[in-house]
């Protein structure tokens, strides 16, 4: 039988944690440095994946664990792990997410952060991912020359929560918000945790960006954020601007069927089915411009992509506050992109079709009746209006 998340579970979710996974292996994350590997290596950690369970898999090392597990310490200290982010940004929160680690979960954790040179990061040696093992004397004296201890702490030890279904995910929000390139997990005093999540936005320098070049302003790497979303009931609409294409049907936004479907379906003259009802996400562009050119990639999406699509832009000052209601707020948006029908599993590209060449913020991509769609690259020029960074 499937479970779904209950009322409270989803009311626990802070706001910040619909921003971007600046950690993720997909974004180009990494782990540096770990203490200690024993049971399972700290990568698992930026995974994209949500954590599996193999019930009576075991290892040399003992119990197979979806995570990062360090042995029982019998030593002085804690275990500790430095990553480096995917895209350097503004982190607002975290979740620490214990999945599956019940009676081995760590019971504390904290995080600093710093920001790092290219030559700072190559002075750490390369790191050997593999299971049953600690970080040597020789490859501690090199990354205890960064005096990682001394970084600015932005969240103070927490304790964590066992990995239970209602109680695996720890949020935490930052205390300092910053731009950072590097960060130090530390858990108190050893255990496992399953993924770590460091929710944020990047923070791309602008100030030498060509007015005359196109660039996607709504992508990750350019600081690109969603905001709101009606449904993600099988895949979350930030993946709608991540890098590359997708690489299976979970990486993009897809949506629970609309119950409020006609019972016959009927369409116009252009074949767009005729529908009431739709679904809408709203993203906040990593810097305000003029789009000129959009493609909306239904790869993966063959039985179940949207009919149409249509996307509606906005300008909003520094001073707007993103309430959580501009997506059903249908006085701030002007259209850009009218409905266009699509297709399942092909790259769509348009242009001329384009109705709006003001400047916008922020957009609503609203797809009907329901569905799927891999990616979404909203390609412009920045306007030297404001910048939201």
């Amino acid at each position: 039988m499937a479970l779904r998340d209950t009322e409270t579970t989803f009311e626990q979710k802070p706001k910040y944690a619909e921003l971007n996974n600046l950690a993720s292996e997909k974004l180009g994350g990494k782990i540096l440095f770990a203490t200690d590997d024993w049971f399972a290596v700290a990568e698992n950690l930026l995974k994209d994946s949500d954590a599996e369970w193999k019930e009576g898999l075991f290892t040399d090392c003992g119990k197979w664990m979806d995570g990062w597990e360090t042995r029982r310490k019998r030593i002085p200290g804690h275990d500790w792990c430095i990553l480096r982010l995917g895209v350097p940004g503004v982190i607002e929160g975290i979740d620490a997410d214990t999945s599956f680690f019940t009676g081995n979960y760590v019971p504390r954790i904290s995080v600093q952060a710093a920001v790092l040179s290219p030559r700072e990061e190559a002075s750490i040696p390369e790191r050997r991912s593999e299971m049953g093992k600690a970080a040597c004397s020789g490859v501690l004296e090199h990354v205890n020359r960064l005096h990682s201890e001394n970084w600015e702490t932005i969240i103070p030890m927490t304790e964590a929560r066992p990995g239970y279904r209602d109680t695996c995910h720890t949020y935490i929000s930052t205390t300092v918000k910053k731009r950072w390139t590097h960060i130090r997990l530390n858990v108190y005093p050893d255990g496992g945790i399953a993924r770590l999540r460091v929710f944020g936005y990047a923070t791309p320098n602008w100030e030498n960006a060509h007015p005359n070049e196109l660039v996607d302003l709504a992508a990750i790497t350019n600081g690109g954020v969603c905001l709101e979303y009606s449904d993600a009931h099988y895949g979350h609409p930030r993946n709608l601007i991540s890098p590359g294409r997708g690489i299976n049907m979970a990486d993009g936004w897809e949506t629970a069927r609309r119950l409020d479907r006609p019972s016959v379906l009927a369409a116009d003259s252009r074949g767009v089915l005729q529908v009431p009802g739709y679904e809408w996400t709203v993203l906040r562009l990593g810097h305000p411009g003029k789009i000129r050119k959009i493609e909306i990639d239904t790869h993966h999406f063959k039985g179940n992509f949207p009919d149409s699509c249509r996307i509606d832009g906005c300008l909003l000052g520094p001073q707007d506050i993103d309430d959580g209601s501009l997506g059903t707020n249908d006085s701030l948006w002007k259209p850009i992109l009218l409905p266009q029908k699509l297709s399942a599993h092909s790259r769509h590209f348009f242009d001329n079709e384009l109705e709006n060449s003001d400047a916008v913020s922020h957009v609503r991509i609203v797809i009907a009746p329901d569905g799927g769609i891999s990616r979404v690259r909203l390609y412009g020029y920045i306007t030297k209006l404001f910048s939201r960074l």
